[in-house]
């Protein structure tokens, strides 16, 4: 399985991204789907996740404004950021069955 994120840039305070992850290979569907950043100089934390289920989620920080989907039919994970602070600012992967991973994209919140 291989992850292609995508999505990432400079936005001022208040502003959205979406953040976008290609899956290749058949197994997209069933595993659990996840967001997972890093800031500079903190830990990896998670972001969102959702199983194939339906069921999502959000670390405390980002609940209300952040919004993890997925299209199964397109092998794609989507990651909607609103509302974005500075403190989002971060390297953003994503995360497949918590097993595989994607490359990183940077988030920069900054006036």
């Amino acid at each position: 399985v291989q992850l292609q994120a995508s999505g990432g840039g400079l936005v001022q305070p208040g502003g959205s991204l979406r953040l976008s992850c290609a899956a290749s290979g058949s197994i997209f569907s069933v595993y659990v789907l996840a967001w997972f950043r890093q800031a500079p100089g903190k830990q990896r934390e998670l972001v969102a996740s959702l199983t194939s289920g339906g069921t999502t989620n959000y670390a405390d920080s980002v609940k209300g404004r952040f919004t993890i989907s997925r299209d199964n039919a397109k092998n794609m994970g989507y990651l909607q950021m609103n509302s974005l602070k500075s403190e989002d600012t971060a390297v953003y992967y994503c995360n497949l069955a918590l097993i595989y991973w994607g490359q990183e994209t940077l988030v920069t919140v900054s006036s």
